[in-house]
């Protein structure tokens, strides 16, 4: 299953940060940051609750990059 997420960062290195944190998360199959647009695109891993697998992503997501946010 793959969802769309408004996000807020402030720069290309942060998305780009951000997009290795949500990747590195257990649950996500893959994980797109697009800075331009300013959408994270995740594809879930079979069976995960997204909205489960979206809050670790976001603290994952927090821990390189502290002022982000995804609007889940």
């Amino acid at each position: 299953m793959k969802k769309t997420y408004k996000i807020d960062v402030d720069c290309a290195n942060c998305a780009n940060k951000m997009e290795k944190a949500a990747n590195h998360t257990a649950g996500v199959k893959s994980a797109t940051v697009n800075f331009m647009t300013l959408k994270m695109i995740v594809e879930f891993e079979e069976g995960q609750d997204p909205k489960t697998v979206m809050q670790e992503v976001l603290k994952n997501c927090k821990k390189v990059e502290d002022d982000c946010e995804i609007f889940l």
